[in-house]
Parts: structure tokens; sequence; C-alpha cells
């Protein structure tokens, strides 16, 4: 295992990673479109300038962001709608294969209608925000989207269409492609907004990862979403990562923290949610887990611009994990 990041990965960002000793990163997005940056030569000098600081390049996001529908592009592959959604497939194979032929081994996306639905912050340790989301305090107005309303069925055919397609193009060229679940977890009987997400529930992320059996598809394990869907996430966690950590199913981390659970939590610091992050660690080395183990979100902090200071600490306390599990026996 080992320390990563994401989000950022310019010149000053990488000179950061290689002084705290981050020397594996996800790339921010290449390019919301499919232009020259996401052509071998663009992804071989992306690649290149990140392996001038003796950072090695795992994975680039493509652009199937966590943001809400109408902010990304791509939208029509979720909308369900040909043949439009045909030629935004194409455009997301062709990057696949691109990303290989630039020496690149994995790509992260989303699945997701909603984007990261959150209620108003809530304080937390020295008075920090902590991002909160309580699903009696959501305001569903308007109370459809504009994919109108969605039900788990069409929500599969859209996921499965797309799997179907881009899946044997992952496998041929040997690229992995890691899918991030819906966060939050919405109530399967009401959804949110008119939409019935599928990828929020333990059982929905397992019916997921079987609609292709390919050693290239999988998931962008977001822990602390898959906390999020949980009744007692620091008793429930350990197993959800033994499932797909065993199936060789986790492609990437966000080892990320929790109060609270299902319909109802904050995201903290990794050291003072429910979940022993310890024991977490314990079983990514368990089930032979050797990606990167990355933050995601951290707590806001006022005097904290960018949240340097607190993903500086999220860093400094993946990497002592890192160390101490493995030196255990």
């Amino acid at each position: 295992m080992k320390a990563g990041t994401q989000h950022d990965s310019s010149d000053d960002a990488l000179r950061v990673m290689a002084a705290l000793g981050v020397e594996h990163v996800c790339s921010s997005l290449p390019s919301a479109h499919f232009d020259q940056n996401w052509s071998p030569d663009g992804l071989v000098r992306l690649r290149e300038r990140v392996e001038k600081y003796g950072i090695k390049l795992e994975m680039v996001p493509l652009p199937m962001s966590s943001n809400y529908i109408t902010k990304f592009e791509n939208p029509n592959i979720l909308l369900g709608k040909s043949p439009e959604r045909d030629r935004e497939i194409e455009s997301i194979c062709q990057m696949i294969r691109n990303v290989a032929r630039a020496g690149i081994p994995a790509v992260k996306y989303n699945l997701s209608l909603l984007g990261v639905v959150r209620t108003e912050p809530t304080r937390g340790r020295g008075g920090c925000l902590y991002s909160t989301f309580v699903y009696d305090k959501t305001r569903q107005e308007p109370p459809l989207t504009e994919a109108g309303p969605v039900s788990e069925d069409e929500c599969w055919e859209r996921i499965t269409y797309f799997l179907e397609r881009v899946a044997p193009v992952a496998a041929e060229y040997k690229t992995r492609i890691a899918c991030h679940p819906h966060d939050p977890a919405m109530p399967r009987d009401r959804g949110f907004r008119g939409v019935h997400g599928v990828l929020g529930s333990i059982e929905g992320l397992k019916r997921f990862i079987e609609i292709k059996a390919s050693p290239y598809h999988g998931l962008n394990f977001c822990q602390g979403t898959v906390s999020e869907m949980l009744d007692d996430p620091g008793r429930e966690i350990f197993d959800a990562i033994r499932y797909f950590g065993s199936r060789r199913k986790i492609f990437n981390v966000h080892f990320r923290n929790i109060k609270g659970h299902v319909l109802n939590f904050q995201e903290t610091f990794p050291d003072n949610g429910d979940v022993n992050m310890i024991q977490a660690m314990r079983v990514y080395k368990e089930v032979g887990y050797d990606g990167m183990i990355m933050p995601d979100h951290v707590p806001k902090i006022e005097g904290d611009p960018g949240g340097r200071q607190a993903f500086a600490f999220a860093f400094g306390y993946i990497q002592a994990l890192i160390q101490l599990v493995s030196q255990e026996s």
C-alpha cells in the first residue's frame, strides 16, 4: 500500500507531495473535452511531468465527475439518450485506449446524476466545519432534476449499457476502470428529487461488479461513502472491505472517516470518527490490497485556505498507519 493523492497535479502541488513522501497520484482532469490533452502525446507529457518529481502517475479521472449532471461533460450516458450517449461512450473508450498507450494504468469515474448531496455543515473539533448530510433536512425543491424521474431499473439499464461497451475496451487495453459509489446513499423507496440511485448500497455495489466479469472493472472504493451506506459503520465497514478487497475489486481507496450512519452523518478527521482506521488499514493489508490510500474530503478550518493543513494532517496519518501495519507480522 502507498499514500496517494488526487485533485491537484500542478507543479506546485507535486513539489509538496514529493516533500511529504506521497509518491503516487491520480492527476486532476486532463480536460473536460476530448481534445489534445487526451491524445497519447498529451497524456505522455502529463505522465512525464509528474514523474519529474519522482512521483508515479497511477490514475487519471475521466470527464464523468461527481458534480451535478448539468455541470459535467458526457451527460447523455446517464440520461440514457441515444444516439448521443453512443458518441459519448466512444469518446470515453478512446480516452481509455490513449491512457493505456501513454503508460498510465487506471482511470476513475462516477455514474451519478445527483452529484454529492449535503445539508448544512455542522461544527466539529476545534470549531471546524464538518460536511454533513441529514436526509430528513434535505430540500427536494424543485422535485425533479433535468433527468426527470429515474427508476432503479432505468438506472441499471444505463449503467449496464455503459459497462457492456466500456469494460471490454478496458480489458483489451489492460486499463483498470474504477467507479466511485453514489455519495450519499438515499432511501431505496424514496430516492432524491425523483432519482433512485443504485450504487449507494452494498447490495448495489455487489451487483455492479458482477455486470461485466473482468479484472479491469472495479471500484474507486471511497471508504467514507461506503460507511455512509451502513447502519453501524464502526462494525460493518470491515466486512465490506473484505468482500470487495478479497475479490480484487478495490482499485483505489479514499480513506475517510465519519460520525453517524446511513442518512445521517458528518465527515470527520480520520482519527475522530466512528470507524477504527487502524483496523481498517489492517484489513486492506489482510486482503492483499497494494494500491493508493488517499485523503478525499477534509473538514474546513478557519485560517486554512484550501484545506492545506487539514490535508497535510491526513497524509501524515495515512503514512503512519501504512508504516504501522507494514511492520506487523
